[in-house]
């Protein structure tokens, strides 16, 4: 399967790693809205705890014309449907003419139709009528005993299960959206099932995996495995496979592999540690208060039912169960998870790393050579060394921007990023990043000896949108650089708040703090007081700093107030702490600290060639006036407060200068923000 969008985000996740991008968890697209998203139809259900992923036991049944079959008898085909249905249940009728469609449709691409109906009392004759709507090939079956619905837990009449050649469960859940208790549209506008069969043929996984299916309700229990009936095969490899082999596999960037039984055996202790003390999957967001379902795309904690079942295996005697019951393996791309890039920009020369102590952030630009704008709508950053990379920030400046700035030391927001858990991203179609001609892309780099003296080139990889976007993505920062954390202080807190002058479509979160960093907090206060937490990351973890991706975009509306909210420990019992005596401010090196709450947003474009390059303040503004401050403090270079013509870019020092109305040849921050206030109120 190809996981870029387990989570989305996704994407897949990993349970002793990374994830990528794509989402494939909460597992749903992000559908945009120009101004709020609202979704409609069946609730997202968290994938690990609706089966998916899990196998489904072979069982035996006979169709109501008398045939017996067994599930394993559909392994030569491509994917197969199990659809719960009734003659009975209204919308179960509903739906029975969509089902008809998609099982002709899709018949003919080497997928098995079997439906079931779940109701005891329903007639054969108008089972048979509906046998006869169905193609040659589709099967009807009567679920009297409830066995079939207990082996694929089915919830409901209008259920539907999907799953690949190795009976492997995909998806679990609604046809579509058309249908529900109390509304019906012409058409649906989320079509769940055919999406989800597209994607198996596709060899990739479904972007939703797990619904709630509207219809009657079925008494029919969990069919879960007791710790004696798991197997390595049947139960424990899919788990890994889900949740770990995105690292813990030979190419990847975990220490060790966990692709086969021996892998898992030889490191079973320690999975067990890990796990149980919630340091693997590297998940850290805490559940948001009133929210039954995780709102991130990539969320990669392990759901209750696969911690439970993971954990039971790893403290039995390990069965290794039937190899024929061992899911598809799972493929990955060679070089490049991305695939072949459009464009490669890599570093100039090697940096060359030594063996021990630390070494300073290093600094480093490129230049492209465009000779039109392009939209990336994907990138990947691959060093040569991986082991001694902790992190990448990348900005882009436009041609003749003037002197280019180090973007975390004066608090930009970011182009793209390589981080721990994060080393990719690959945006839905119609969202992009601009890559202006003849660009020049700056590399901040921190290097992490290991042992030995190495060296590095490292490369980003970029995959070109096919056509002009609607959406231009951004990413805004939120930032305190007056950092004053005291020795031996074990909550040290800082926070900073910014307005909203207009709505803001968010897309994701990235905290970033040093060693020191202990908890981090996004907040939302509504223009009439109402208060929200965001994301709330109660142990920060500087050796993952993971971005958390909504499944749905989220509006923060005009007149509310972001607030992030820092903690951080200087205290003794911090064991990454490298000087619990010393005062720590704000500073690049990873003995120092800093406090930047990045917030990825996008905007629409009123047209398709409309710049977005991010070195021009008044662009950032009109994404929504949230780093205006984090704006004046990048330009002011020496710190001092205020904004000379020296630290502006030629290309902006004349049109920037306007803001100067008290003609002291400087800006302050509150000529920056009289103005913008006046266009705010006048536009």
């Amino acid at each position: 399967m190809n996981y870029r969008w387990f989570s989305i985000s996704y994407t897949v996740v990993l349970a002793v790693s990374i994830v990528v991008v794509g989402l494939q968890t909460a597992n749903s697209q992000q559908v945009p809205s120009d101004k709020s998203v609202v979704r409609q139809g069946p609730r997202l259900l968290i994938p690990g705890e609706h089966g998916i992923g899990g196998m489904v036991a072979d069982f035996e049944f006979k169709d109501i014309r008398g045939k017996t079959y067994k599930l394993k008898d559909f392994s030569n085909r491509k994917a197969s449907v199990i659809a719960m249905t009734s003659t009975s249940c209204p919308l179960s009728k509903k739906y029975l003419p969509t089902l008809v469609e998609l099982a002709k449709t899709y018949s003919a691409r080497d997928v098995a139709f079997v439906l079931v109906n779940a109701v005891e009392t329903d007639k054969a004759n108008e089972m048979q009528s509906a046998l006869e709507m169905l193609s040659s090939d589709a099967i009807y079956a009567a679920d009297t005993d409830g066995k079939i619905a207990r082996a694929v837990n089915a919830k409901s009449t209008t259920d539907v299960i999907v799953l690949d050649s190795a009976r492997t469960v995909v998806y679990h859940g609604a046809i579509d959206d058309q249908y529900g208790f109390g509304y019906s549209i012409d058409a649906p506008k989320n079509r769940f099932l055919a999406d989800a069969i597209d994607a198996v043929l596709a060899n990739e996984s479904p972007i939703i995996s797990a619904t709630a299916a509207p219809g009657c309700v079925l008494a029919a229990k969990e069919n879960s495995a007791t710790a004696e009936q798991l197997t390595y095969h049947a139960d424990i490899s899919r788990l890994v496979q889900k949740h770990c082999l995105e690292c813990h596999r030979d190419g990847g960037v975990a220490p060790f592999a966990l692709d086969t039984y021996k892998d898992v055996m030889a490191h079973a202790p320690m999975i067990k540690d890990v796990v149980e003390r919630g340091v693997m999957p590297p998940w850290f967001a805490a559940p948001i208060p009133g929210n039954a379902v995780s709102p991130w795309a990539n969320d990669r904690s392990l759901a209750s039912p696969e911690k439970r079942d993971l954990l039971a295996w790893l403290s039995s005697d390990h069965p290794q169960g039937d190899p024929k019951d061992a899911p598809l393996p799972r493929k990955f791309a060679g070089e490049w998870t991305i695939g072949k890039p459009d464009l490669i920009v890599q570093l100039p020369k090697p940096i060359a790393i030594k063996a021990t102590g630390t070494m300073p952030y290093q600094f480093v630009t490129a230049e492209t050579t465009l000779t039109e704008d392009r939209w990336v709508q994907g990138y990947e950053i691959v060093p040569t060394d991986r082991s001694v990379v902790h992190h990448v920030i990348v900005n882009v400046h436009t041609k003749g921007s003037g002197r280019i700035l180090d973007r975390e030391e004066g608090i930009g927001g970011y182009w793209a990023a390589y981080v721990p858990g994060n080393t990719l991203q690959i945006y839905p179609p119609g969202f992009a990043r601009k890559l202006p001609a003849g660009a020049t892309v700056s590399f901040q780099i921190h290097y992490t000896p290991n042992g030995k003296a190495t060296q590095d080139q490292l490369r980003m990889g970029l995959i070109f949108a096919k056509g002009p976007p609607k959406y231009a993505v951004e990413t805004l920062a939120l930032a305190d650089r007056d950092l004053n954390i005291r020795p031996g202080e074990a909550n040290h807190i800082e926070s900073v708040s910014r307005r909203i002058p207009r709505d803001i479509n968010v897309l994701a979160y990235m905290a970033h703090m040093h060693v020191r960093g202990k908890a981090f907090k996004y907040e939302l206060t509504t223009a009439d007081g109402k208060p929200e937490t965001l994301l709330d990351i109660p142990n920060y973890d500087f050796n993952w700093q993971l971005r958390y991706d909504y499944a749905q975009p989220r509006v923060i509306p005009a007149g509310s107030t972001v607030k992030v909210t820092a903690v951080f420990d200087n205290s003794t019992n911090n064991p990454a702490n490298p000087d619990a005596t010393k005062t720590v401010r704000w500073g690049p090196q990873t003995s120092d600290e800093m406090m930047i709450g990045y917030v990825e947003t996008y905007r629409v474009l009123s047209d398709a060639s409309e710049s977005t390059d991010a070195d021009q303040p008044d662009t950032q503004a009109r994404s929504g006036g949230l780093v205006l401050g984090a704006i004046f403090q990048r330009m002011d270079s020496n710190g001092d407060g205020k904004v000379t013509r020296d630290e502006i870019p030629e290309s902006q020092r004349q049109r920037l200068m306007r803001l100067d109305t008290n003609n002291d040849g400087s800006i302050s921050l509150e000529e920056a923000e009289r103005l913008r206030n006046f266009r705010n109120r006048n536009q």
